[in-house]
């Protein structure tokens, strides 16, 4: 799971960024990214924490797995996390939704390095690699690898997917609180025969895409 992270390095990365996102497909709710740096510091050799729980796709794991590799991530590394409403999903699209998601995650972690090792973010910028899941560009000003199923090869966006996705789940756990018709807590958003039912008895809620069926067909 760090073949990339090495490849990376051997290139002159000493900062390593993985990218994920969790909420691409949902009927609701938004669009999470999140950016993990294992090491907190540049990498000077191939050196990363150690890890207990087990870090993978976050789609192969359970819930409970999850979680407790989010706390373990949340001690071990640092993360920065970007998150794009579904009014912004209606007015952009999901794919421009997700990249200006992963774009904030970005920022957001290196801000946090740049704070933790007292650097600017000029001085950082030719030694920080970018490590993508899928085929994406997100025009930043660092090098990137795109990977593609980059959640089951390597560790660093394995990791940020974890975050993203348990981030977006504790969201939609907040949100089934405010709107409990929709049993936002069972399925996320995503489509489900429950989800749909829900949709067809109640209509939308406000975190409902609009640009999505089928509520757009709605009206």
């Amino acid at each position: 799971m760090l073949l990339w992270e090495k490849r990376a390095f051997l290139e002159g990365g000493s900062i390593i960024v993985g990218v994920d996102e969790a909420g691409r497909g949902p009927l609701a709710g938004p669009v999470v990214a999140a950016a993990v740096v294992l090491k907190k510091v540049p990498l000077k050799k191939f050196t990363f924490p150690h890890y207990k729980e087990r870090i993978d796709d976050s789609k192969k794991m359970r819930p409970s797995q999850r979680e407790k590799a989010f706390c373990e991530i949340s001690e071990k590394s640092l993360f920065g996390i970007g998150l794009k409403n579904n009014s912004v999903i209606d007015k952009k699209n999901i794919y421009q939704a997700t990249i200006l998601a992963m774009r904030e995650a970005v920022s957001s972690a290196i801000k946090r390095y740049c704070h933790l090792n007292n650097k600017k973010e000029r001085e950082i910028r030719k030694k920080t690699y970018i490590l993508i899941d899928g085929r994406i560009d997100l025009k930043l000003p660092y090098k990137a690898i795109s990977i593609l199923k980059g959640d089951s090869k390597s560790l660093s966006i394995a990791a940020a997917s974890i975050i993203a996705k348990v981030t977006r789940d504790r969201m939609m756990e907040r949100y089934n609180k405010k709107y409990p018709l929709y049993g936002f807590s069972r399925h996320k958003g995503y489509g489900t025969k429950f989800h749909l039912e829900a949709i067809k008895t109640y209509g939308s809620c406000p975190i409902h895409r609009k640009s999505f069926a089928p509520i757009k067909d709605l009206n």
